[in-house]
């Protein structure tokens, strides 16, 4: 990007070196670490502008989720510029393209939080003749096993998640795989990875979201619990957000589940241990939660699927005997 190259710019692994709050922040990225950083910094006293060139802030969630944040920023004081894309850097300011026009930014400070790739040039993986894959990372098999038998590996390296709990899944695997190879050994399991965005509302997914699901062309069910009406969330003054499942269509089983609301992080491991274990929302509506707390959130949401899944004919039996017991 023309003039970038030029600016003492911040990432995530060096803004930790600031010593002097920035009066002006900009923040080139509207992904998970531009907003989170962005509402830390806006807290702490900075004006803070987000440049995200895509439609909403956190463009792999829904629209509902996007925008929700983007409605709290806003009420915070962020200036947030979506379909808006950087073009050029000059003298504490940014040229940016948003909604066709031109338009100047200026800052004291700016984060790029447009992403990362795996660094894996100058460790010495050429002249061992490691194979890479086409985005950079350490091409690995099931076993996260490279192409020479005796190396393994794990984390951002091994690609594909950025996350540090899939880093201490995938150390789990490699770590065993190679002490008791070719003995016994343990295909990494992907199936269920959850993440999280540590802004304030919390958002939380794990699965599918519906945009996903629309994409790969796959049938679902939408359940939708609105957490105003949740005790626990009214009594901490956070009775906003929602808990969104998604069910193979007629069945009770998760395809995926997206929180947003406060403390979402440690309101969804119930749903992550139940895909893992392929238990429906049936099972979870039928466990006991502790009143009041923000985990009823899951069951009552469980409440809402069997609402409106419950079979015609059955009520319809249902009505008629009771009918018959009043005569």
């Amino acid at each position: 990007m023309p003039g970038l190259q030029d600016i003492d710019y911040l990432t995530s692994a060096n803004l930790w070196e600031l010593e002097e709050l920035p009066q002006k922040l900009l923040v080139l990225g509207g992904g998970a670490i531009g907003c989170e950083l962005a509402q830390a910094f806006s807290r702490f006293g900075s004006s803070v502008t987000i440049v995200e060139m895509e439609q909403q802030l956190l463009s792999r969630e829904d629209e509902d989720v996007g925008h929700a944040l983007k409605d709290k920023f806003v009420k915070e004081g962020i200036k947030v510029l979506t379909n808006s894309k950087a073009k050029s850097f000059k003298e504490g300011r940014l040229v940016c393209e948003s909604e066709g026009k031109d338009l100047e930014v200026t800052f004291d400070k700016v984060l790029v939080a447009v992403g990362r790739k795996a660094n894996t040039q100058g460790f010495g993986l050429e002249q061992l003749g490691i194979n890479l894959t086409e985005q950079n990372t350490i091409n690995a098999n099931p076993f996260l096993q490279t192409n020479i038998p005796s190396i393994y590996v794990c984390g951002d390296v091994a690609g594909p998640y950025q996350f540090t709990h899939t880093a201490a899944l995938q150390a789990w695997y490699a770590a065993v795989n190679s002490l008791f190879s070719p003995f016994k050994k343990f295909k990494v399991d992907y199936r269920v990875i959850p993440w999280a965005v540590f802004t304030d509302p919390e958002i939380a997914r794990v699965g599918l979201s519906e945009k996903e699901a629309n994409s790969l062309g796959i049938s679902f069910d939408k359940t939708l619990f609105d957490i105003s009406d949740l005790d626990r969330a009214i009594i901490d003054g956070e009775a906003n957000g929602f808990v969104k499942i998604l069910t193979e269509p007629g069945k009770d089983k998760i395809l995926g589940v997206t929180i947003l609301g406060h403390h979402a992080a440690d309101i969804i491991p119930e749903y992550i241990l139940a895909m893992k274990n392929r238990i429906g929302l049936n099972k979870i509506l039928g466990t006991i939660h502790i009143y009041p707390t923000l985990s009823e959130a899951n069951k009552f949401a469980a409440g809402e699927w069997k609402k409106s899944h419950i079979p015609k004919l059955t009520m319809k039996l249902l009505e008629k005997f009771h009918t018959w017991r009043r005569q």
